[in-house]
């Protein structure tokens, strides 16, 4: 009886690849319903539900997408976080095809693809539904089509590209910055001949013409985009790091244990010999870097381009220890699995929010703050996934004890979209109508016909309220959790009756982009 042979080592690769990217896939279908839903979700389930080619905080493809899930599987937790759940094995394989591409073997994918799936940032982001989880499809999906191009792809590599860039840009407008490193790391490397071939113009048309659609609708709306984020910029709201910190926080958020892994693979295609043809991929990173840095960005944004990092990296330890310290590369990949693994908790909901407290007290390490307000005993990501339910149902109970008259003419006004999108989510399924807010996009859905003549509104103080009604009833505290941001357990709901000025007329004074 004749033992099959082992399968070439591409092929190995290739197994390992898809191996890792169904783990990674695993760890977030088992983990991933734990807790609830987080405030960006209900936010991003109410923009579904008013599809349109912008909105205030966000471009248009990410809501396009929930609302095809959601209209698949329903807004069960496990169906809204089964797209995110796949994006992340998503990115796991494409670091590994990149490896490929770039010339790495067994090893070198094996260690690019466990720095993908080890990263707390990733997994942090795979959890839950938000645009950063499709970012990096489209960020390293651009970079697998680029390096197929210098291997010898053909022109239609380009085209791939542009694709890929558009729908990337009306993902995240943050893919932008990224394009701007790729272009500069072009122009200054031999790839600038690629300037004077018409593909890499086709691809740009299309990429502009994907992105032309969101482009018309903030003209349109006389760019709220930009005035959100000067108006960000001008507040305490973000954590703004100096460059030092900002460059520490990066180690943090891909696992400390995969520093000398990107850190090599940066310097491999910055100045090794086998580097030296994607030269343009090392450019394209410092570009951006130096970008986030100076327009004080959170420091997850620059996260969608280490798998590229990682990708070099890999193939540059593969070689380097290809025939002595063999050693090194499963002590290696054993370092970032042990990290990784220590620190995943604090990204995912793998303990109940009480042991997690102790847990982090215990291995003294918590993920980075990057707004100045998050002050809650869990991480900004756990704490904002408490608390909804609980707040829309006394909401229900309040608006219950009012008259069938009352309740055909009440409004329910929330102070941010955090509040609206759970009275919107929660509370359609006990009969409550829509809320109304000035906060981000719901300002631009409007007072939906409502004069302020009755409202219910949710806030921590009725000073507010008191000057802008005839009367204010204080029904009480809203129900909570004790694990919920600290300002959201400090609201009551009001009944407020008579604004004194119509609601469409102060709406104006209602918008808060910020």
């Amino acid at each position: 009886m004749s033992i099959p042979d082992a399968p070439p080592a591409k092929d190995r690769s290739k197994i390992i690849l898809w191996l890792l990217s169904v783990v990674a896939l695993l760890i977030h279908l088992l983990t991933n319903s734990r807790y609830g839903y987080f405030r960006d979700e209900l936010y991003f389930i109410a923009c579904s539900r008013h599809l349109d080619w912008g909105y205030v905080d966000l471009a248009p493809l990410s809501a396009l997408i929930l609302r095809i899930e959601l209209t698949l599987f329903g807004d069960s937790l496990p169906a809204l976080r089964l797209f995110p759940a796949l994006a992340s094995a998503g990115t796991i394989a494409l670091t590994g095809a990149i490896t490929r591409k770039l010339g790495g073997h067994t090893w070198a994918v094996a260690l690019a693809c466990l720095a993908s799936l080890s990263a707390p940032v990733f997994l942090g982001i795979g959890n839950f539904y938000s645009l950063n989880v499709f970012e990096p499809l489209f960020w390293m999906g651009g970079v697998y089509l680029i390096v197929r191009r210098i291997n010898g792809g053909s022109i239609s590599c380009w085209v791939g590209f542009g694709l890929l860039v558009g729908l990337g840009v009306e993902n995240k407008h943050s893919l932008t910055f990224f394009g701007i490193g790729l272009v500069v790391g072009l122009v200054l490397t031999q790839q600038r001949r690629e300037l004077l071939k018409p593909g890499i113009w086709f691809g740009g048309l299309i990429a502009l013409a994907l992105a032309l659609p969101n482009l018309i609708w903030q003209f349109e709306h006389h760019w709220p985009t930009y005035e959100l984020l000067s108006n960000i910029a001008r507040s305490n709201k973000n954590v703004v790091l100096s460059p030092p910190q900002f460059v520490f926080q990066q180690m943090l958020i891909v696992n400390p244990a995969t520093l000398p892994l990107w850190l090599g693979g940066l310097v491999w295609l910055l100045a090794g010999r086998a580097g030296r043809s994607y030269r343009s991929l090392g450019l394209a990173y410092l570009v951006t870097l130096a970008e986030f840095i100076l327009l004080h960005g959170k420091h997850y944004y620059l996260a969608p381009i280490y798998p590229m990092l990682f990708a070099a990296g890999g193939v540059a330890t593969e070689r380097l220890i290809a025939e002595r310290w063999q050693f090194v590369r499963p002590a290696f990949a054993a370092a970032m699995i042990l990290l990784g693994a220590i620190v995943a908790p604090t990204v995912i909901p793998a303990l109940p929010p009480e042991k997690l407290v102790s847990y982090m007290k215990a291995i003294h390490f918590e993920p980075p703050r990057t707004e100045t307000s998050h002050t809650a005993a869990l991480p900004q990501l756990f704490a904002d996934q408490f608390g909804w339910a609980e707040m829309a149902r006394s909401v229900a109970q309040a608006y219950a004890r009012l008259s069938p008259n009352e309740q055909r003419r009440v409004g329910i006004f929330c102070q941010n979209y955090g509040q609206a999108g759970a009275i919107d989510f929660f509370g359609s399924k006990q009969g409550l109508p829509p809320a109304l807010s000035g906060h981000q996009n719901y300002f631009l859905w409007g007072p939906r016909g409502y004069t302020g003549e009755l409202m219910l509104v949710i806030d921590d103080s009725e000073r507010d309220e008191a000057e802008q009604f005839e009367s204010v009833e204080d029904l009480g505290p809203v129900d909570s959790s004790p694990w919920a941001m600290p300002w959201e357990q400090r609201n009551h709901i009001y009944l407020c009756r008579d604004l004194k000025t119509r609601l469409p007329d102060l709406w104006p004074k209602l918008q808060e982009w910020l």
